[in-house]
């Protein structure tokens, strides 16, 4: 598919999580933790139903994009996305998914121009709707479940606490600010320096 603009939106910034009370703050919803820093320092509301997803468009890094908080439960976000993507003639590197990562540390940033979907229900999606898995995610680490026996389910649905919780809030900061930095250089360039902001 080639990249053309449409309607203005370069960029399409994908932050996963699923909707309701009951999930705010668990693990499974730092993307949209970083979505809500992210407007909150642009000064934008994400708030328009469309594409089955909470979305705005702006100004991000100087290129037009549109936030996007898929309100379709976590493992259908690809519908959102890539209905969003084909409105606006978007190749799969043009959309940016922000997504937590339980095999990262609480804390860390990475990323990546592509990969696989690591066992992410979500980012499985995501890659099933674009037909390709060669779309920029940045991922925001929550850390493994604290035993083989423990249910993933419901670490990944659960919140940090303690010095978790602190290196998880300051992550979703550096990734909201590392958003514009990324759209402005380009997913290669940005990499280095996003990746190496990390805890010490």
């Amino acid at each position: 598919m080639f990249f053309q603009k449409s309607a203005g939106v370069e960029w399409l910034l994908v932050f996963l999580g699923n909707p309701g009370e009951e999930y705010e703050g668990t693990r499974h919803n730092v993307a949209w933790a970083v979505a809500d820093a992210l407007a909150e320092e642009l000064n934008v509301p994400i708030q328009r139903l469309k594409f089955r997803a909470l979305t705005h468009v702006c100004d991000v890094g100087g290129h037009r994009a549109m936030l996007m908080k898929p309100v379709t439960y976590m493992n259908l976000s690809g519908q959102a996305a890539g209905e969003a993507a084909r409105f606006y003639h978007l190749p799969p590197e043009r959309v940016l998914v922000v997504c937590d990562d339980v095999a990262l540390p609480p804390g860390r940033l990475r990323l990546r121009a592509q990969g696989s979907s690591g066992g992410h229900n979500g980012l499985k999606s995501i890659q099933q709707h674009l037909g390709s898995d060669a779309y920029p995610r940045l991922r925001l680490g929550v850390g493994q479940k604290p035993h083989p026996d423990y249910d993933l389910a419901d670490w990944v649905l659960g919140r940090p606490a303690g010095a978790d919780a602190q290196a998880v809030q300051r992550a979703v900061r550096r990734a909201a600010q590392a958003i514009p930095l990324i759209l402005a250089q380009g997913v290669e360039r940005a990499q280095g320096q996003v990746n190496r902001s990390e805890e010490n």
